[in-house]
């Protein structure tokens, strides 16, 4: 396979955005909890599961998993700093963190749940990503991808310093196109609250 250089070029972008951002992420971070709960109820988010989360940055969503007694938790990131940020938040022996790109990175096992949050649009190819992500479900497994904000509030955050390392938000119906090949969407929304798109893994 040939690798792309712009490709090559357009993550290392993303990781040294990140990396230069996650000193101060957590300090940053506006929460909503009444919609991340929803979120993570759309997804499935339950005692028992095994949950892959993507970008999961610096931990953000890993006390909500914890809160809700699911079994494992697998944060992946590009960013290495995000990484080891996070890897001082959280020592639970179910808890664990890969620093890779995760359209290529291989796993040892598969996951009962896959969440993207606050994060997609900093994937320069979607459909890919949800190619790849649906490769890593158990067969009923779910995948979300979400936002705690609008799709426009999200694209027009991601006008300023983020414009480099991120494209904009699609709409949610073209997103649904991208999953049915894999997934049955069972959640679609699209307002001024939040932005979810999930599905069960044919």
């Amino acid at each position: 396979m040939q690798i792309d250089l712009r490709d090559v070029m357009k993550k290392q972008d993303v990781i040294d955005y990140f990396d230069r951002y996650a000193p101060q992420w957590d300090a940053d971070m506006v929460r909503h909890e009444a919609v991340i709960s929803s979120i993570l109820d759309n997804g499935g988010i339950t005692e028992g599961v095994s949950v892959l989360d993507v970008a999961c940055g610096t931990g953000v969503l890993i006390p909500d998993y914890l809160q809700r007694n699911v079994v494992s938790v697998t944060g992946v990131d590009i960013s290495p700093k995000m990484i080891t940020i996070a890897e001082e938040k959280f020592s639970q022996p179910n808890v664990h963190f890969v620093c890779s790109d995760v359209e290529t990175v291989v796993f040892e096992t598969s996951f009962d749940r896959i969440v993207v949050y606050n994060a997609f649009p900093h994937f320069f190819d979607p459909s890919n990503l949800v190619e790849v992500l649906t490769g890593h479900l158990k067969p009923g497994g779910m995948l979300t991808v979400a936002h705690g904000m609008s799709r426009e509030a999200i694209n027009h955050h991601h006008e300023g310093s983020a414009s480099k390392v991120s494209i904009e938000l699609m709409d949610a119906d073209d997103l649904e196109k991208l999953f049915e090949p894999y997934c049955d969407v069972v959640v679609k929304i699209s307002d001024d609250r939040m932005y979810q798109v999930a599905g069960v893994k044919k």
